[in-house]
């Protein structure tokens, strides 16, 4: 008896010490969320510089927000994992308010047209944070854009959802514009209209020139891929016409937003590849709206930061902006 009773006392206490460890993990892990939260804020000028290509210098990034008094869209060309970027991009939608007021809105590819009507419920505070992640279908680093769209509820900006929904871009790829025709009218509602203009050119040679992979790799516009450019028949994928849906859709609804609202100034957010040297989103909004003025940002790390040679970056857009590729990524490629 005595011996059980001590055995039973060392698997009480075994019991009570792994319950001791959780809750040492735990009280740790609430420890160090803040310090993860507050990483961006630690983030100063030094992590970052700004050129200016019509100056020909190094400016603020105050000066962006007070050149768009002349301008309509402002493109913030991104590498999605980089953090000093999220930094940047939430710096600029404030001074973009801070300068124009509810004149901005916010324009994203991280979202899909055919979930705007869950973005607008959770704007408006109808719905729950839960299930606005679940049925906006966030991007898996969709932490890095929150603060842009916390930042939009709270002051009351619109956000618009300007991707094309990936099954519709894969079709694309798959079996041409010929096969989204077949699609309903409402299907048809959550893309740029058809036909649409395909990538040429200097574009078309750089979107055909990336590492080739899977087109069933294909989960967002982040990722560099690449496929046979022929049309589908025996096969084969056309990286160029789902592409260009993205871009063309991207535009289209940028362009729809300006249509109904006069006077606005949207920032849109993309990975760079879709703006850089005035190709794609940027070419594309151009058909829809040709008179819309654009101002281009693209955006990315650079080792021999903060040694920056200006020169070879200048076709990429109006302003350059190279971050410390010493900050942390916010998750590897």
């Amino acid at each position: 008896m005595r011996h059980c009773s001590y055995k039973h006392m060392q698997q009480a206490k075994n019991h009570t010490f792994a319950q001791m460890q959780i809750m040492k993990q735990f009280f740790f892990s609430l420890l160090l969320c803040p310090l993860f939260v507050s990483a961006q804020d630690k983030l100063t000028e030094a992590n970052y510089r700004v050129y200016s290509v019509k100056l020909g210098k190094e400016v603020k990034l105050a000066d962006i927000a007070n050149d768009m008094a002349t301008s309509d869209v402002l493109f913030f060309g991104e590498e999605h994992n980089d953090s000093v970027t999220h930094f940047l991009e939430k710096t600029m939608f404030e001074l973009m308010y801070a300068t124009y007021s509810d004149k901005v809105a916010l324009s994203m590819e991280m979202f899909d047209r055919d979930v705007q009507p869950v973005m607008n419920e959770y704007l408006k505070g109808l719905i729950r944070e839960k299930h606005f992640n679940k049925d906006a279908r966030i991007w898996s680093n969709y932490r890095d854009y929150k603060p842009m769209v916390e930042f939009a509820k709270e002051k009351k900006l619109d956000v618009i959802c300007a991707n094309a929904p990936t099954r519709y871009t894969n079709l694309a790829g798959r079996k041409g514009q010929q096969a989204l025709m077949e699609l309903s009218e409402a299907s048809q509602e959550y893309f740029a209209p058809l036909p649409y203009d395909t990538a040429s050119g200097d574009y078309y040679e750089k979107l055909t020139g990336l590492p080739q992979h899977a087109p069933g790799a294909i989960t967002d516009t982040s990722k560099k891929v690449a496929a046979p450019t022929s049309m589908p028949g025996m096969g084969s994928f056309n990286l160029v016409m789902a592409q260009s849906l993205w871009d063309a859709t991207m535009a289209y609804s940028i362009s729809q937003y300006l249509k109904k609202h006069k006077g606005q100034k949207v920032m849109q957010v993309n990975g760079r590849f879709h703006s850089d040297e005035g190709f794609a989103v940027a070419t594309q909004l151009k058909h829809y709206r040709p008179k819309v003025k654009e101002l281009i940002i693209s955006c990315g790390s650079d080792e021999a930061f903060p040694n920056i040679k200006w020169d070879e970056y200048k076709k990429n857009g109006d302003y350059i902006i190279i971050t410390d590729p010493k900050v942390p990524k916010t998750y590897k490629d």
